[in-house]
């Protein structure tokens, strides 16, 4: 059986725009219309050309500068509709008429104020009109899942024998459950007698976020084309996402046997264009193209992903217009992940210094959620020193404020002996320094000191930088931690152990 070829109907500078506080502007409406055209939508509704002058122009300039999908605008069934959105795309290459009217008694008794009868006549005028404008017409009878089956029937059939060439069914208020959609799509193929003669489409809305589902029950029930918008906006709870659409039936093709004709290497990029030009972040659990939708911070599954991809990832992120999959570094993350972005960033640790290594990167990540490329590269300098560690920090409490005078305590570890002490200062890091003076009893003289932020970020880790001498010998001490008075102790103490080492200096009573 030869593989069924999806239409993918972009709907994102139509019904997307009805989203709450995303209007685009003509030149916004542009520069996605462009985008969309790279990633080789089939059709594009490109606006609602009699709602506005400004829609008006927009769509025109759509219909005149962008080759290759079908511009689309969209017309209810008045004849003044119809007109102006012929005005606005009959420049296009390939232009489409998208005419509508509600067909459920919830619409035609509450909005229209119409029969069904009346209803019948309009949508059959509209479509015979389109048609002695446009090749190409579609009609969508909205609100047609909660449309009596009969009357429905009725109603795509004129309209076929009207002259339309897509009948669109739309589940305008996301009212449809995927089995009764897909059961909904297989009555009407079964009762409409000239079905075959159009092309089948649907349109689901997402209020109780079965838009994706409902759309994919349809595919398997013979549709052949969806209507869809980039990061599933629209109005109310949105639309159906054409991403996820997308990639299911790439993924699944097994499935659906089906496929579409979109660059999916061009989604993500194409994501986060919408997003900007809306001003709508995409969440980070969003399939396909949220932040997480690659990244992995599980030590179970980054040990897996890392030795065989396909063990958690069902899709590969270079598909979606990704690099590489992320790999999250956090308390849970373990020592394979670790080792091997210390290896991506030059670090090749093994045995005792990649424990080490971890020991303090667990550490750290326990005091922030996520642990950046700078946070290892600090870790790593920090841990992976030579010089003998002939004085360690134990304990360290510090205590400062608006109308306190700073203190600190100190307790310091040289070879077996256990030293505390006690003292205040000018600021917290004063105050400690001046502590570990006391403990340590070596004429040494701090000549500078700097803090530089290793990553962003309230938590972010900072990294500590001190050079002291002891009249002759300079050396430099480096620390870093999310805890700054504690980087700034570990720092000076480096730098003391270096100038021991160098048997420059010795501590008093030695």
């Amino acid at each position: 059986m030869d593989t069924e070829r999806v239409v993918i109907f972009d709907t994102t500078l139509r019904d997307g725009e009805q989203s709450p506080g995303a209007s685009l502007s003509a030149d916004g409406k542009l520069e996605l219309a462009r985008q969309l055209a790279r990633l080789n939508v089939d059709v594009i509704e490109a606006g609602f050309p009699i709602s506005s002058l400004d829609d008006f122009q927009a769509v025109s300039q759509i219909a005149k500068e962008i080759d290759g999908p079908v511009i689309c605008g969209l017309a209810r069934a008045v004849e003044a509709d119809i007109n102006r959105c012929w005005e606005a795309i009959k420049h296009a290459r390939k232009p489409l008429i998208h005419t509508f009217i509600g067909t459920s008694d919830i619409h035609l008794k509450g909005q229209l104020r119409r029969s069904r009868d009346d209803a019948l006549r309009m949508a059959v005028a509209a479509v015979r009109q389109a048609k002695s404008l446009c090749k190409d017409v579609e009609f969508s009878p909205m609100d047609a899942t909660r449309t009596d089956l009969r009357y429905l029937c009725e109603v795509i059939q004129a309209t076929i024998e009207a002259g339309a060439t897509v009948i669109n069914i739309p589940d305008t208020v996301g009212y449809a459950m995927p089995e009764k959609f897909g059961q909904l799509i297989r009555e009407i193929r079964d009762k409409v007698p000239d079905i075959q003669k159009v092309r089948l489409s649907v349109h689901c809305h997402d209020d109780l976020g079965m838009a994706v589902a409902n759309s994919l029950a349809a595919v398997k029930n013979g549709v052949q084309q969806v209507e869809c918008t980039i990061n599933g906006v629209g109005e109310r709870a949105g639309n159906t996402s054409l991403e996820e659409v997308v990639m299911a039936l790439k993924t699944r093709r097994d499935y659906f046997d089906a496929e579409t004709r979109v660059r999916t290497e061009e989604l993500y990029s194409t994501s986060r264009l919408v997003s900007r030009l809306m001003g709508m972040p995409v969440p980070a659990n969003k399939a396909v193209v949220g932040a997480n939708a690659f990244a992995h911070s599980s030590g179970i599954h980054q040990d897996g992903v890392l030795k065989e991809r396909a063990t958690f990832e069902i899709m590969q992120p270079e598909d979606v217009g990704l690099r590489e999959s992320k790999i999250v570094l956090t308390a849970r993350s373990g020592r394979h992940a670790l080792k091997h972005r210390l290896s991506e960033l030059g670090y090749e640790l093994s045995g005792g210094q990649l424990d080490k290594t971890y020991r303090r990167f667990l550490e750290v990540a326990d005091k922030k959620k996520e642990v950046f490329d700078g946070d290892l590269v600090a870790i790593v300098e920090d841990e992976t020193t030579t010089v003998p560690e002939r004085c360690k920090l134990e304990y360290l409490h510090t205590s400062s404020g608006t109308g306190t005078i700073p203190t600190a305590t100190v307790r310091i570890k040289i070879g077996d002996q256990l030293i505390q002490e006690a003292t205040c200062g000018d600021g917290p890091v004063d105050a400690t320094y001046k502590a570990i003076d006391k403990v340590i009893g070596l004429p040494i003289k701090l000549k500078e000191y700097s803090i530089q932020a290793v990553t962003s970020g309230a938590e972010a880790m900072g990294e500590v930088t001190v050079r002291i001498d002891d009249d002759g010998g300079i050396v430099i001490g480096r620390a870093a931690s999310t805890y700054i008075i504690e980087a700034s102790a570990k720092a000076y103490i480096n730098g003391i152990n270096k100038l021991m080492a160098r048997g420059r200096v010795e501590r008093e009573g030695e």
